[in-house]
């Protein structure tokens, strides 16, 4: 049985994104639907993990965490990536990790205090085995950070996270 995004959801999630705090009643209001039906509606969106969750933005600069950098992985040989993905996952100052084409198999975004933590966390990188190179490239400015995504109406694709993951 699949399930759809209509009109309605993609405006909620819309809102939602843009003001994951906003009141039930302006979200009905903004959507033309009572309180309890929205609620109704983001309840299934969540049941259906379309909504994965609700989290403040921190603002990294305030925390002194001045540097965000990409660093690309080589990881040789497939049997170190899952040792390797376990032992990044863990690791606070990784953002974001992901399996890659190209050049490299895995890239990454940091976020630490100052390039002597970046060096400090560089070392513990290269030190997994399997890990070959890295390849490190420091932001200078950021013009545009978000997890938000399109919405619109559509057929929702259901995935089993498992299947995702191995997919590297």
């Amino acid at each position: 049985m699949g399930h759809s995004i209509d009109e309605i959801d993609a405006k909620i999630l819309e809102l939602l994104q843009r003001d994951g705090r906003m009141k039930r009643s302006d979200v009905a209001e903004e959507v033309n639907l009572s309180i309890s039906a929205v609620s109704e509606r983001m309840r299934k969106l969540e049941d259906r993990g379309v909504i994965e969750g609700y989290k403040a933005v921190v603002d990294a600069k305030r925390l002194r965490l001045d540097i965000t950098a990409f660093i690309r992985v080589s990881v040789d040989g497939s049997e170190h990536y899952s040792n390797f993905v376990d032992q990044v996952t863990s690791m606070e100052h990784v953002l974001e990790l992901h399996s890659i084409t190209g050049e490299g198999s895995h890239v990454m975004k940091v976020r630490t205090k100052n390039t002597t933590s970046l060096e400090r966390f560089l070392s513990e990188i290269q030190a997994i085995p399997g890990v070959s190179q890295t390849m490190t490239s420091i932001v200078l400015s950021t013009f545009k950070e978000t997890r938000a995504v399109p919405t619109e109406p559509m057929e929702l694709y259901d995935y089993d996270d498992s299947e995702d993951a191995s997919a590297s």
